[in-house]
């Protein structure tokens, strides 16, 4: 019952995400890492604010010390990208984050990632799907608690400090310190006030924060910043006149942003933001990565830079293999993920936040303005997104529409090529595109048109919607 999707292993409290499970996973992983020679360094182990999210590391943590391997337990909730900082810097094999992301709140999971602090490859998940497989029926032998710790086999770790001053010395915190601003914070009620607010002050913001408290069901909501979780926030922004406001998810790896004006910016919005900064004002030079349901506007400043954008599978993976192949500035999903050159190989929320304060105090212009220079150089596009609740009859039909027989509804545009790298992707003659491709962390069937014009992109949707019979 253990499968890993696009961002780890994910699946509902009670139901699959149960503590045989969670051991099981774990033993998995150990007898991985033993047989690969990569058990000396031991693994660590970090955990966010989910229900069960901290007994869940402390019971992995049994099972690799009963096994021999230390388990380093992050003792604080804490954001996804400190665990990957800290593989990547003390050049460990292994990490696990329990966490669900922006899941539901009946969710939670474990995200594994491999040397160099990035996420598990689907080579590497499969194998420890292998793993599991062979050992599914043995026992699984776990060390108490206690005698672990004495035992120096779990050890008790803090590492926030060492994460915030990588951030700290990449980051122009005296051009911030110059500029006075202020800003609204929204963590969710997950794991990013600390990191987030400890640098801000630092640098002599104004700091508000909104929905801060430890709530395992986020207020009732889902964790993850789009425009309908965020109104509070833009409330917030606009009556208390701030420079940004910004929110992250449960575990902090994604990130959503309210502008001066109140306006919610998508993460594509971010991620051109953010590319067109390093670049033009920076002085970055290197390519782009994107998924290929993200803005295709990122490859309209790329060629205004003399750059190329690069288009790989849904999955950060994907992402942070390209960058590392092209050198590339920046690599990031429409769903909110972003990683930029030199710091992990994988999505911080914490970061790119900083850096957004960044660019506003380096350029003196609000994110309003920013974006506006932008597409009076590059132009405008726009895109329209659509999730449809599936059950697995209705998978199967689409399933084999979309991609057995590859079918295509009959579109009102010029095509210019179909791509089946993930999904099922018309590339349009005009510059626009749409794919229609499934969830790898929810049951959803997901529709992403982006086209020159508003009105085009809505009826493109309306037509794979009436094609595919979604409701």
């Amino acid at each position: 019952m253990i499968k890993f999707g696009t961002g780890g292993w994910r699946a509902v409290i009670g139901d699959d995400f149960t503590k045989a499970n969670i051991q099981l996973l774990a033993r998995a992983l150990c007898l991985k890492m033993k047989e690969e020679n990569a058990a000396d360094k031991g693994i660590v182990i970090g955990y966010d604010r989910r229900f069960l999210a901290k007994e869940a590391m402390q019971w992995a943590g049994q099972v690799f010390a009963a096994e021999g391997v230390t388990a380093y337990l992050v003792n604080k909730s804490a954001p996804t990208p400190l665990v990957m900082f800290y593989v990547m810097k003390h050049e460990m094999p292994y990490g696990m984050m329990i966490t669900a992301s922006h899941n539901p709140a009946i969710y939670n999971g474990i995200k594994v990632f491999t040397e160099g602090g990035r996420d598990a490859s689907a080579q590497q998940t499969d194998e420890i799907e292998k793993y599991i497989a062979r050992i599914e029926h043995e026992e699984v032998k776990s060390m108490e608690y206690d005698k672990a710790l004495e035992a120096g086999l779990i050890q008790e770790i803090y590492p926030l400090n060492e994460y915030l001053d990588n951030i700290i010395d990449n980051i122009d915190m005296q051009a911030i310190r110059n500029s006075r601003l202020k800003i609204a914070l929204d963590p969710m009620y997950g794991v990013s006030e600390t990191s987030i607010k400890t640098i801000l002050l630092t640098a002599r913001c104004e700091v508000d924060t909104i929905h801060e408290r430890h709530d395992t069901l986020f207020g009732g909501k889902l964790p993850a910043p789009t425009a309908a979780t965020l109104r509070p926030l833009q409330n917030f922004v606009l009556d208390g006149k701030c420079d940004i406001g910004i929110a992250t998810d449960g575990d902090a790896d994604r990130l959503g942003v309210i502008d001066d004006k109140g306006k919610f910016l998508h993460p594509n919005d971010i991620m051109v933001l953010l590319y067109y900064y390093l670049v033009k004002y920076k002085g970055w030079q290197g390519p782009v990565v994107r998924n290929i349901c993200t803005t295709h506007m990122l490859d309209k400043v790329a060629q205004e830079f003399g750059e190329k954008c690069y288009e790989v599978p849904v999955g950060f993976k994907h992402i942070s293999a390209k960058m590392t192949e092209t050198n590339a500035v920046i690599g990031g999903e429409s769903s909110g993920g972003l990683t930029v050159r030199g710091h992990i190989h994988g999505k911080d929320g914490v970061y790119a936040a900083c850096l957004l304060v960044e660019m506003i105090a380096v350029t003196g212009k609000k994110l309003s303005e920013i974006y506006a220079d932008i597409e009076a150089e590059c132009g405008k596009i726009y895109m329209e997104e659509r999730d449809y609740k599936f059950n697995q009859d209705k998978k199967e039909a689409v399933q084999k529409i979309l991609l057995e027989e590859k079918q295509l509804p009959a579109l009102p545009y010029e095509i210019d090529h179909v791509s089946y790298l993930d999904g099922s992707k018309v590339y349009f003659k005009n510059g626009g595109w749409v794919v229609g491709r499934f969830s790898g962390t929810e049951p959803l069937i997901r529709i992403f048109c982006e086209m020159p014009e508003e009105q085009q992109a809505k009826e493109v949707c309306r037509i794979y919607e009436q094609f595919l019979d979604l409701n």
